[in-house]
Order: structure tokens, then sequence, then C-alpha cells
């Protein structure tokens, strides 16, 4: 290495020189000026994020007051649907009592219901809906009469579906021989209709009196 560098001339050794030292400072540029550069412009970056993350949780500790409020009123709501859900802790039980109560309002309006047939619980969010199918046959005034009553049930019930068939018998078409003299039916429905319990595994959603009530008994 030095009888190389001895051969060299002196305008050569100063282009070797100048050349190790634009090398040195490209090195240094990289390894330490470019790293600065990035975290100066980061620092900076989060400096001016900073103000407004600070307002934005300040307007949110503003509404704490609203949002609270309003999630109170929210479970209040919820709470006040609770009588209007079907009974049963299992969907079978919660189906039975679905079963029951449009039963109850078909025999109260004067229909039949032929058929039942219990359809597969859909989740809902915190609760099931339940669901039934069946076939009921009557006048046209009892199945509107039922219909009616169905939408204004205490229980919060809704129709998915209705199908509607007409069984009009013309004037003067002969009675099969042996066959019983069956209710006058001109209309016969597949009617679809769920209603809501809770999901298991699920509780009632407290106030914030019952909390407060709860943490002091705690």
């Amino acid at each position: 290495m030095s009888n190389f560098w001895r051969r060299l001339s002196k305008r050569e050794r100063g282009l070797v020189i100048l050349t190790a030292l634009i090398l040195l400072i490209f090195i240094a540029k990289y390894a330490l000026v470019t790293p600065f550069i990035e975290r100066r412009e980061w620092v900076k970056n989060q400096l001016e994020s900073q103000p407004q993350l600070l307002q934005k949780n300040l307007r949110y500790l503003g509404r704490k007051e609203a949002l609270l409020a309003s999630l109170e009123a929210a479970r209040a709501q919820i709470k006040a649907q609770e009588p209007k859900l079907l009974t049963g802790d299992t969907a079978s039980v919660s189906a039975s009592d679905l079963q029951e109560t449009i039963q109850a309002m078909a025999t109260r309006e004067g229909t039949q219901v032929i058929t039942t047939r219990v359809l597969n619980p859909e989740p809902a969010g915190s609760f099931s809906k339940i669901g039934i199918q069946m076939e009921i046959g009557g006048q046209i005034q009892q199945i509107a009469n039922l219909i009616r009553g169905i939408e204004n049930a205490p229980k919060l019930l809704v129709i998915d579906e209705v199908n509607v068939r007409s069984l009009f018998r013309p004037v003067g078409f002969p009675q099969p021989q042996g066959v019983p003299q069956a209710p006058v039916q001109n209309l016969r429905i597949s009617l679809t209709v769920a209603g809501f319990a809770r999901a298991p595994g699920t509780t009632a959603p407290k106030t914030g009196s019952e909390s407060g009530q709860s943490d002091t008994d705690t």
C-alpha cells in the first residue's frame, strides 16, 4: 500500500484524497443526516397533530354528558321493550309461546289454524328472532281482523310474509256426499309471524339507577 502511494504523483494523491472525502460526505449524509432529518419531520408532524388530537379529546369530553344521557335513554328504551319479548330461556320455549299467542288470537277471531311450522331462529344482536309459519283458514273479515290483531299485539310481533289463496265455492256447487259441512272459509293464508326473545346468555340492560344501586350494594 505504501509503495502504491509513493508511486502516485502529487496530483493523483490529491484526487484520491478528494474522492475519499466525497465518499465520507455521502456516507455521513445517509448514516447521520438523513435519519436526523426524518426524525425531525416526524417530531414536527407529531407536534402539529397533537393540538388537533387534544381539541378532539376536549370536544369528546364536552359531549360526555350528552353521550351518557343518550346511552341511558337507549337502555331505558330497550328495558321498556322487555315485556313485549317472548318468554322462555330457549328458542323452542319462545317458539311455543309465540304459537300459543297466535293460536289464541286466531281462535278469538274465529279463524282456524290448519298447520304450524317453527322456523329456525335468527340472531338479531342481543336478541333472537323467533318465527313460525302458519296456514290459517277463515273469512275475509276474520283474516283481516287477525292480521290487525297481530300488528297491534301487546308483544312485539312482525308479519314477514302473507300468501293468500281463495277457497270461494261457486253457488250451486254440489257438496260431496258423506263429507260433513265444514265451516265457511273463503280464504286460506300462509302467514309467517316472528317475535323476539332475548338471546341465550344475555341479560337485561341495567338503567343508571339500577347500576348505581348495584355499585352501592357492592
